[in-house]
């Protein structure tokens, strides 16, 4: 059998015989170019036009699906991650115009801007950040956390008055990573302030130009979240266009300064799923000292490593997490012990989000939540909640993908723990993508967490211009909330029933074990928690569809 490198010289050769004999082929049948030697396709891919029903309706503007005969994985530039880095940045645009409406100036004396010298506010008159839907924590720290000072955060403190009245000494309420973002953000600001008084350099208020900087830098960490989870899906990589656009990344991009733990927690998945434990762990530890949550992945990752025996490689990833955490914290520690220790303080003294299951019980029942058993109450679920996370790692017939788990694990934290601000929801988008790319279900439930906002932002608002009952915010977080349960609970049905999990099945037919669990990937149990025996049925009643290694042939 001749090789396709052979066939294709010789049919160059015969190409070139026949345009020198007389009797030339019909123009019909020749091609319009030289057949490329480079005969590589990428077989393996997942295509969305051929799989997704809602991707295949939609290509009908473009032309419809791809067909059979089309060759994928030879376009030189419109390769699927630039594509997606170019949905993202869309989907960034959105976000930044939905928040553009809250950095208008106004002249401060209430004259005519167009007056030279004439000094300039923000324009925050009749709520504006909550009639226009654009409210961002970015903007009111600057002020609050004393930054539009050039105060040092956890060394340089105010005072204020707390909820009971009484006055307490304040410092940056943030983790180490996230307040030092901040502050490096609040330093450029004033140093573009500098230029735009020296150099003529063009400018605005302080408090625009830092929001400025920290959009651009969160933008940043949103496209590494991109990237790193495209690379993690592998063969899927297609399917994290439901995080590129995702409704959540339009509303809750520039809210909070979220985005620099969910880039840790990709680039934490991406080097677990690329045998790298101890790089994982850096990332782990890295996003953990701007957001406590991705420390939950090495719950997951214990529990998958118990199961599997890979107790090293959970020692590396760790013992690098530990290591990276200190070498972030510790020169905050060190020497400002009572603000760094303020973050912690902050979230021991707060009550119950207006987000949270504690808050509708409350205003429901008619009681006040004790701060000691609201505290005692969320952190016991939350135990719970990991303790469930590792006991169906440790004894689901079929084990877990580490996605799958991951995203047990952060919406279980999310759905009892007391605060539940609604930019924590981005925490969850490239999770549930990599855990059920199942775009109707997903689109449903990011479309009903980002509307929350509207009747978040109506609570703000004076009572007589509310244009909500704050009986609509209520429905919605319990909406919100059902949505949440019923993703874990597909998870869960997957975990258990693996052949309708759409990442383990391959173009061949056949289930795959985890493409993204890297030394997990096609490993064998060797710890394993047994269930009733009527599970253990079921597991022997889906025995051909054992999953196998990505990597076996």
């Amino acid at each position: 059998m001749r090789t396709a490198e052979e066939s294709l010289n010789r049919r160059s050769a015969d190409q070139d015989v026949s345009a020198d004999s007389d009797d030339v082929a019909d123009p019909a049948w020749d091609s319009p170019a030289p057949t490329a030697r480079d005969g590589r396709v990428d077989t393996e891919r997942v295509l969305p036009t051929r799989t997704d029903n809602s991707v295949r309706e939609a290509s009908s503007l473009i032309g419809g699906p791809a067909g059979a005969h089309a060759v994928i994985g030879r376009s030189r530039h419109l390769t699927p991650l630039r594509v997606l880095f170019a949905l993202a940045l869309c989907g960034l645009a959105i976000g930044w115009f939905g928040k553009a409406g809250c950095l208008q100036q106004a002249p401060a004396d209430g004259g005519s801007s167009g007056r030279p010298g004439a000094e300039m506010r923000l324009d925050w008159d009749d709520q504006r950040q909550f009639t226009n839907l654009c409210y961002s924590d970015v903007i009111s720290l600057y002020g609050a956390e004393r930054l539009n000072i050039g105060a040092l955060p956890y060394r340089d403190f105010w005072f204020q008055e707390d909820s009971q009245g009484q006055t307490i000494k304040r410092y940056m309420e943030y983790p180490v990573l996230t307040g030092m973002f901040m502050y490096g953000a609040a330093q450029l600001t004033r140093g573009w302030v500098w230029a735009e008084e020296n150099w003529g350099v063009p400018g605005a208020l302080d408090v625009v130009l830092f929001f400025t900087i920290v959009a651009l830098g969160l933008a940043l960490f949103w496209l590494v979240t991109i990237w790193a989870t495209a690379l993690t899906a592998r063969t899927r990589m297609w399917t994290v266009w439901l995080a590129a656009l995702s409704p959540l990344v339009f509303v809750h991009a520039f809210t909070n300064f979220d985005t620099i733990a969910t880039a840790a927690v990709a680039v934490a998945l991406l080097a677990w799923s690329r045998d790298r434990p101890w790089i994982a762990g850096v990332a782990i530890g890295v996003g953990a000292a701007a957001k406590l949550y991705p420390a939950l992945l090495l719950v997951v990752l214990g529990a998958l490593c118990l199961r599997t025996g890979r107790v090293r490689e959970f020692g590396a990833a760790a013992a690098a997490a530990l290591a990276a955490w200190l070498l972030v914290n510790l020169p905050i520690l060190i020497p400002y012990p009572t603000g760094w220790w303020e973050f912690f303080r902050f979230n021991a003294d707060r009550s119950a989000d207006a987000d949270t299951i504690y808050r509708i019980l409350a205003d429901t029942l008619g009681f006040t939540w004790n701060i000691d058993h609201l505290n005692a109450l969320s952190v016991g679920l939350t135990v719970l909640v990991m303790v469930a996370v590792a006991f169906i790692g440790l004894s689901a017939p079929f084990r877990p993908r580490v996605a799958q788990l991951a995203f047990l694990a952060v919406a279980g934290f999310l759905l009892v723990n007391k605060v539940w601000s609604p930019q924590y929801s981005l925490w969850l988008v490239p999770l549930a993508v990599l855990a059920i790319p199942h775009t109707r279900l997903l689109l449903t439930w990011m479309t009903i967490d980002a509307l929350i906002w509207i009747p978040r932002m109506s609570l703000f608002l004076d009572a007589e211009r509310r244009w909500l009952p704050d009986q609509w915010f209520t429905a919605a977080v319990v909406l919100r909330g059902v949505m949440v349960i019923v993703l874990c609970a597909v998870v869960i049905w997957q975990i258990w029933h693996p052949q309708e999990d759409l990442v383990r099945r391959g173009n061949d037919g056949r289930l795959y074990d985890d493409p993204a669990g890297g030394v997990l990937d096609g490993a064998p149990d060797r710890i394993r928690l047994r269930l009733p025996s009527r599970l253990v049925r079921r597991r022997a009643e889906v025995e051909v569809a054992e999953p196998v290694s990505a990597g076996s042939t």
